[in-house]
Parts: C-alpha cells; sequence; structure tokens
C-alpha cells in the first residue's frame, strides 16, 4: 500500500501539485487520469523519486519516502519496478539482456539465476523463445511486454506504470491492461497506472483518481465514473462522440 498526504510541488512561482491526498491500495491497480498538463505526470515522478515534492509525505507501507536519507531510497527502490512511456528498452541489449538489466543493478543472483529468471519473467508475459532477438525486431506489443517483464524482474513490492497503452492498436492495448491485471492480483502488489486512455479506465480501474488543475477532483472505481456528477470529471469521460453516445 502506497499513502500519500498533502503533496505540494511547484516549478518556480507554478503551483503544479496542491495538497493532494490518496491511498494506493495492494493487490490493485490504481490509476491516476487527467488532462494533459493536469499534473499527473509530475505526481508519479515524485512518487518513485525522479521528482523532489516540496511539501507532504509519501509512505510506502510505513515508510515515509520523503524523510528518508539516501541510502534508505535506494533499498526502497530494490522494491519498485518501473515500465516507462514507450518500453524504454535499449536498443543494443536482446531482449533477455533488457530483462536482466535491473537484476544486475539490483541484486546479488549469478548469472545463471539471472537468466532463469529472465526467461520466467517472459514466459509469464506470453514471450516464448524470444530472448536472442532486439528490440527493433519485435512489435509494439511485444515491446510492451518486454517492458513488462523487466519491471517485474525483481519481484516489486510496487509497480508503476506510465502511459502503458501509448501507441498500442486497441486489442493489443487490451491485452497490455489485462496482463497488468493478472499481474498485480498474482504477485499482490500494489500497481499505479498513469493513462488518459478511457478503455484502461474501464477494463482495470479498480481505483481511479482523477487530477484537475493540479488537484484531487474525484476518487472512485471504474464502475462510479460513469455515473458521477462531477462537471470537470464528466467533460474528461464524455470528451469523444463515441463516450457520449454511450452515456444516451
Amino acid at each position: 500500500m502506497i499513502r500519500i498526504a498533502n503533496i505540494n510541488k511547484n516549478f518556480g512561482e507554478r503551483q503544479v501539485l496542491e495538497d493532494i491526498s490518496l491511498r494506493f491500495e495492494q493487490g490493485k491497480t490504481n490509476l491516476i487520469i487527467g488532462k494533459s498538463g493536469s499534473g499527473k505526470t509530475v505526481l508519479m515522478k515524485c512518487l518513485v523519486g525522479l521528482l523532489e515534492a516540496d511539501s507532504g509525505h509519501i509512505f510506502y507501507d510505513s515508510r515515509d519516502f520523503l524523510r528518508m536519507n539516501t541510502r534508505a531510497r535506494k533499498t526502497l527502490r530494490k522494491e519498485m519496478g518501473m515500465l516507462f512511456q514507450g518500453g524504454a528498452l535499449f536498443d543494443s541489449m536482446t531482449v533477455t539482456e533488457n530483462v536482466v538489466f535491473p537484476l544486475n543493478m539490483f541484486t546479488n543472483k549469478s548469472k545463471g539465476e539471472k537468466i532463469r529468471r529472465a526467461g520466467f519473467c517472459l514466459d509469464r508475459v506470453n514471450l516464448h523463445n524470444v530472448g536472442h532477438l532486439y528490440p527493433s525486431e519485435l512489435s509494439g506489443g511485444m515491446k510492451k511486454r518486454v517492458a513488462i517483464a523487466r519491471a517485474i524482474a525483481i519481484g516489486p513490492k510496487y509497480l508503476f506504470c506510465d502511459e502503458p497503452n501509448s501507441g498500442l492498436d486497441p486489442p493489443t492495448a487490451i491485452l497490455i491492461d489485462k496482463l497488468i491485471s493478472e499481474i498485480t492480483r498474482e504477485l499482490d502488489i500494489t500497481t499505479v497506472v498513469n493513462t488518459h486512455d478511457l478503455n484502461s479506465v474501464m477494463e482495470i480501474g479498480d481505483h481511479v483518481a482523477f487530477i484537475h488543475q493540479g488537484k484531487l477532483w474525484w476518487t472512485g472505481s471504474n464502475r462510479e465514473i460513469l455515473h458521477t456528477s462531477n462537471k470537470e470529471l464528466n467533460s474528461f469521460v464524455y470528451a469523444t462522440e463515441l463516450m457520449r453516445c454511450l452515456r444516451q
């Protein structure tokens, strides 16, 4: 479980996050949604330490991330998996080498153990006999699955996914959504997904947080999001003609 309390973040005189408090539940997919520029990406970067919040608290279970020293943060990062937008695979490495990369950084496993772990993770995302290939030889969906395998290689307690469906066709996007949801439940981890994809919201949104102009505007489940009276959220959800048709 991750709990954030009264998080604020400014860039100069511009306040990007204002007094945000949230809980991200273990064993569930927790989605952060909002328009471009709303602050959702900044919030995720604060959660993983890529940006430093100006004030507030970020609790990983009972551990306050913002009050940790460098050594304690490094230890906690060993419990985090990250799925970057676009996959962010290393082009010069094979698929297996990409998945092994975090194991080299954060574990003392033998080379054989790392290779076996990489193979297990690739099998879990339904990629078989591709370990020798390079990212340039893979489809977009396969790259995302390799990135998921890499993200879970160290056996994380917390999984962060930044726009996991970016650039994918709808069927492949649904496959990635289901894979993230399945892994979350199987490993009983806390998963946080940053997205603007409403299909993802409806497919896997166990808990949804809507960020608007840097503030927490609404929270609920995917079952509740279509039946809210929140004006700004409805404007976001029903922005397309298709969604407006479904509402009728």
